[in-house]
């Protein structure tokens, strides 16, 4: 962690372009109105968008839209307020009063999308003949998807209110008892995210110790961890069955607007290729440090001659917008106003949120980056990813609050795009081998745990969430899945010692997005066919880019690709992808020869 005065000097951002302050009365005013919008909506529209015109449909879904932004613009506001300081009482009670308000406001909301799912195509596609509801085609479309899938209104109604007190308040228990964690390494009391950033230090038995007081805190608390990730897994069968998804992880397909068959296609390709991807890397990695086999703590440390030397933040801005710049002029310009405005807060804190995210907010406003900046080439690299997302979301705005969204599967698109770029030219400006080769295993290392350490989470889901439908399962049962996901993905160069059965315990995707995971696999292959496509002197290619993320989530991956000659409900797609990760480890086996 940089010490107090670096920590000084790392940017923090101002929500107030958000609002003022949780007590403003600009907050209390926008509910206010969100709330008399939405009575008067349902009072209006229910029951009359079978006989209106597509000019008076598109009216009603221009005023749902609006509705949905000033709802969302207060709950970004609280979200982010709470990720800066998670154990702020005042903060966390803020976060539930604002999660319970827009609840009962959008309540009287979802009468409008359950009604117009209820529409026969027949009925709806001659409306599609006004402009105005044209524009609305592709959120109708993706709206539809979940249209055998919903429920009675008043069932919906009822699950909608109870949000609140299930699965929304089984991840605010998660995050609280994460951020209120302390581990003891060395003397010193730490967070999580602090503890979890020792397990790439150069010294080993630094990692070690870091590897096996998180063991023990996680150990400590697993019964909560167990209980929390038993309920959440209950309480999404249940939803699940009442809705028909014929798997635990379909309703995550659908909403990212990807076929089950393409995600099983991704999942299959990169599990038959653990042993040519992890396996050989992880048998490199051992040689070089030099150990018969590689415990859970090694598998981030640094390589033998990598100081890893601290990176100031000036120096990260440079690097990450210059890589961007040299691809393109106007996604550095855009990525540029994050750092010329107070959207980025990246020091550390004890009560911050871990990791990292890119927070769209609203169109009417601008998104704001969360990090935790450590200085090392890592964090510069997590920058380059969340400040794709960033400039994502910016150029995406343009559609409006309903449009601008993207599915996960191609919101990853940007950022790993950002990343690649970034070390591309790190590595063509470094001209000694030595280092090129710590570079290029770095960054092997990064695509493993981007791919293979993500379908390796998506495997243990899958396995966790079919096993929870039998009934409850102990945290050592929970474990026991873990590791066998863990020796399978990672291969033979590993040993796994008895603490790191819990480390499930730690990741909050499982916890706030069930089967988000194979997302980050689904974006680093994409980009890696992508950037393939680009260094081929493809004609266009940064003007059909730029058009792709405008795009936002108007088209769906097979037209978003189409332009760049893509598939990838093609199998060849995905080995494409995988080849490029296999390519650099082959260079890494052939420079250590």
């Amino acid at each position: 962690m940089p010490d107090g005065t670096a920590a000084a000097a790392l940017p923090a951002w101002d929500l107030r372009d958000l609002y003022p302050a949780p007590d403003s009365a600009e907050l209390a005013a926008d509910l206010n109105r969100a709330e008399s919008l939405a009575q008067a909506f349902a009072s209006q529209r229910r029951g009359t968008l079978a006989a209106a015109s597509g000019a008076e449909m598109a009216a009603a879904i221009a005023e749902y839209e609006a509705i949905e932004e000033i709802l969302g613009r207060a709950r970004s506001y609280a979200q982010l307020l709470f990720s800066g300081n998670a154990m702020d009482a005042e903060l966390g009670k803020f976060y539930q009063s604002i999660s319970e308000r827009t609840s009962e406001i959008s309540a009287h909301l979802i009468f409008f999308t359950l009604e117009l799912n209820r529409l026969e195509d027949a009925e709806l596609e001659p409306k599609f003949a006004d402009p105005a509801l044209a524009r609305y085609r592709p959120w109708l479309r993706n709206l539809r998807v979940f249209r055998q899938h919903q429920l009675e209104d008043i069932v919906e109604k009822l699950l909608h209110e109870k949000e609140v007190t299930g699965g929304s308040a089984w991840s605010r228990l998660f995050d609280e008892t994460v951020a209120g964690m302390r581990i003891t390494l060395d003397g010193e009391e730490l967070t999580v995210s602090a503890t979890l950033n020792k397990l790439s230090d150069a010294n080993r038995a630094t990692r070690e110790a870091a590897g096996c007081a998180i063991g023990e805190a996680f150990g400590r608390n697993i019964k909560l961890f167990a209980l929390v990730t038993n309920t959440l897994a209950k309480d999404k069968a249940i939803d699940d069955a009442w809705r028909k998804y014929p798997h635990p992880w379909s309703y995550r397909n659908r909403s990212n607007m990807v076929e089950d068959e393409v995600v099983e296609a991704l999942a299959i390709a990169v599990t038959e290729d653990f042993p040519r991807l992890s396996h050989r890397y992880y048998a490199l990695k051992a040689k070089w440090l030099g150990l018969k086999k590689l415990q859970h703590w090694d598998r981030n440390a640094p390589l033998p001659g990598d100081a890893d030397k601290l990176i100031t933040w000036p120096e990260a801005q440079r690097r990450v917008l210059a890589a961007y710049g040299a691809f393109s002029p106007e996604l550095a310009s855009v990525g540029r106003e994050f750092f010329d405005k107070p959207w980025i807060d990246a020091a550390p804190r004890p009560s911050k949120s871990g990791g990292a995210f890119a927070h769209p907010t609203v169109p009417s406003a601008h998104p704001y980056l969360l990090l935790n900046y450590h200085g090392k080439t890592r964090d510069v690299m997590t920058l380059a990813h969340e400040l794709g997302h960033g400039v994502h979301q910016v150029l995406a705005a343009k559609q409006g609050y309903l449009l601008s969204g993207t599915p996960l599967t191609l919101a990853e698109t940007a950022s790993v795009f950002g990343e690649m770029l970034t070390f591309r030219a790190l590595l063509d400006a470094e001209t000694d081998p030595a280092r090129r080769r710590i570079m290029l295993a770095s960054k092997v290392e990064d695509m493993l745990n981007t791919v293979v350490r993500q379908i390796a989470f998506y495997n243990f889901e899958r396995r966790l969430h079919s096993a929870r439908r039998e009934g409850e399962l102990t945290a050592e049962q929970i474990g026991e899945i873990w590791l066998d996901v863990q020796r399978a993905s990672l291969g033979p160069a590993f040993e796994f010692t008895p603490e790191y059965s819990v480390f499930w315990a730690y990741v909050p995707h499982f916890i706030h997005s069930p089967f988000y995971v194979y997302a980050y696999a689904f974006g680093d292959c994409l980009v890696n066919a992508l950037y393939g496509v680009y260094q081929s002197g493809h004609p266009g290619f940064e003007g059909k880019y730029l058009d792709m993320l405008r795009a936002g989530g108007t088209k769906r991956h097979q037209e978003l690709l189409a332009p760049f000659g893509l598939d990838a409900s093609d199998p060849a797609f995905w080995r494409r992808g995988l080849d490029v990760i296999s390519g650099f480890i082959d260079e890494l086996e052939a420079s250590a020869s």
